[in-house]
């Protein structure tokens, strides 16, 4: 199978990389290393076609052609760049819409990443059919996406599947910084034998889930029947920042406590926690990676560079 995948050479795209190529799958890469690094794709190079562009330049680039699936993860992945640059917003929908007519003239499926951020003041557990509150340009800018698929869909029969995804952590993610998964910075601050600062009390909640049962859930999506569809993809069970660097210390044999911040965020996710009974019976996927397995083998991975 020949896939292309948008952002690439980000955290969770070069993952998928790396697990669609373990499954000899011909891949195509599109990132324009805004806040990817072709770091991240080390290893791989003479294994993939990798072109430097942005999601919306697709339809004009000769290479991309005869393609059966298209994963699309290359768009702006974290709250403050909107918040700091609101243009972004129309650029991602510009750049989905893109990636729609593309897989609408090569006919084949797409599979997105949505964000479980759209549930924001909902209760817990977040299941797929709870309402949408408005409350950051970036969870908009993802639902926006899903209603877009679904029109496409009924209008043109462009199959589609989003993934709203819980708190992803894990491998390559170093690139984003203080705009990296709470686990991986937590984890880091540790490492350097630092205080995590975490803002209020630590007792925010987060749905934790490692990067490879994620990826594996994109392929899964891409594999099934399903022509039209959302799905949570967490772990389903959720833990304090308090809690998730107890874990840390304790694996690595250390005691540091936290630094508490006063929260700077408006609309702050107090507690994330998703529901993922839909993905488990229509797409067969459960989590298998527990937190403790996660952050093992991430710090693993940590020790090794």
């Amino acid at each position: 199978m020949k896939y292309l995948l948008t952002g690439g050479a980000g955290f969770i795209g070069s993952n998928l990389v790396e697990y669609l190529l373990e499954k000899e799958s011909d891949v195509l890469v599109i990132d324009n290393l805004t806040t990817g690094n072709k770091e991240n794709l080390k290893g791989f190079e003479d294994k993939i076609e990798f072109i430097q562009a942005s999601s919306g330049e697709c339809l004009n680039i000769p290479q991309i052609k005869d393609i059966d699936g298209i994963f699309h993860l290359g768009m702006p992945s974290s709250s403050p760049l909107y918040h700091n640059d609101h243009n972004i917003f129309g650029q991602a929908i510009n750049d989905f819409i893109a990636i729609l007519d593309l897989a609408k003239r090569e006919n084949c499926k797409v599979v997105f990443a949505s964000t479980s951020s759209i549930y924001n003041g909902n209760p817990l557990p977040w299941k797929e059919d709870m309402p949408v509150f408005v409350k950051d340009f970036y969870s908009e800018a993802r639902y926006f996406m899903e209603r877009l698929a679904f029109m496409y869909n009924n209008h043109w029969e462009v199959d589609f599947v989003g993934l709203r995804l819980a708190s992803v952590f894990g491998p390559k993610e170093r690139n984003k910084k203080r705009l990296a998964n709470m686990v991986s910075q937590i984890l880091w601050w540790i490492l350097d034998d630092k205080s995590p600062i975490l803002y209020g009390d630590g007792t925010q909640t987060r749905d934790s889930i490692y990067v490879k049962d994620v990826v594996r859930a994109f392929l899964i999506a891409m594999e099934s029947n399903v022509e039209a569809d959302i799905f949570n993809v967490g772990c389903g069970e959720n833990k304090t920042l308090n809690e998730i660097t107890q874990i840390i210390c304790q694996i690595l044999g250390k005691n540091i406590k936290p630094e508490y911040q006063k929260v700077p965020i408006k609309n702050y996710i107090a507690n994330q926690l998703a529901d993922t009974t839909k993905a488990k019976n229509i797409l067969g996927f459960i989590a298998q990676y527990s937190l403790d397995q996660g952050i093992k083998e991430l710090i693993a991975y940590e020790k090794q560079k």
